[in-house]
């Protein structure tokens, strides 16, 4: 893998993993057009960049929620992130030789129809019947929890987007833009954490042949998934998630067009 390539696919994995615009599908579309350059475990090793800057901007929160667990005993915030990130975590897991033979989830035809589906969804969300308002994740119901977690599996099909879908079922189940996004960044945390033990029991010997280009990757991911985190929730804490929705929708024209050219 060339230079270029790395430091590209390392700042699409950073930017789109965060913001609702679906980093796999950017991902299969950079993919496209270097020709099927880059492999699928490239792509799974340079997630532990934007894991590494997941953590690192909620250090505090993170650190805040174990204590609550040991020291004061509060459990509701970890028992509600466990509950949302079991569905996708467990299908992921047993779906994975799958996901990575299958056309379907390398299609661009799919990825511009999820981008399209999921696009609408984001423009008219605030306009959708929701649940009573809770004001945090700790507040969500276990029965919310795990209908956030069922909607996230719907995160493996390309072009969705884990945080855009998390984000909308957040929503639905009365959170606020910002804290639907907080609480779907810490329910990613042990997804992450899960495909990141996977990917280096399974195959260490990809990343000492490939160690030059994974470093870059993932040092491009971290940064810019810094960046991409701290916008987002700067972001919502004032304005709706309809922009990105916009943006999926005229994504998937453009490629659209291609497509039919």
């Amino acid at each position: 893998m060339s230079v270029f390539e790395s430091i590209i696919l390392g700042l699409i994995q950073g930017l789109t993993e965060f913001i609702p615009i679906s980093s796999s599908g950017h991902l299969v579309i950079a993919q496209n057009f270097f020709a099927g350059a880059s492999s699928h475990l490239f792509l799974e090793w340079i997630n532990i960049g934007t894991m590494l800057a997941l953590i690192y901007y909620f250090r505090k929160k993170i650190g805040s929620t174990v204590r609550e667990l040991f020291v004061e005993r509060k459990y509701a915030l970890t028992r509600n992130i466990v509950l949302t990130a079991i569905p996708a975590g467990l299908i992921g897991y047993l779906a994975a030789d799958f996901i990575e033979e299958s056309t379907f989830f390398g299609s661009v035809v799919v990825v511009a129809v999820m981008l399209a589906v999921v696009g609408v969804v984001l423009i008219v969300l605030e306009k959708l019947p929701r649940a009573s308002a809770v004001s945090n994740g700790e507040k969500l119901s276990p029965k919310r929890a795990i209908l956030i977690g069922l909607m996230q599996t719907l995160a493996l099909i390309p072009g969705t987007s884990r945080s855009g879908i998390t984000i909308i079922a957040g929503r639905l189940s009365g959170l606020n833009p910002k804290e639907a996004a907080e609480y779907s960044f810490l329910v990613s945390i042990p997804i992450m954490l899960g495909v990141t033990a996977k990917v280096i029991l399974q195959d260490t010997s990809y990343f000492m042949d490939n160690f030059g280009a994974l470093l870059l990757g993932n040092l491009f991911a971290f940064v810019s998934g810094l960046l991409a985190v701290g916008f987002l929730m700067k972001y919502l804490s004032k304005h709706s998630l309809a922009v990105f929705g916009w943006y999926r929708l005229g994504l998937a024209t453009v490629l659209v067009g291609i497509l039919l050219l």
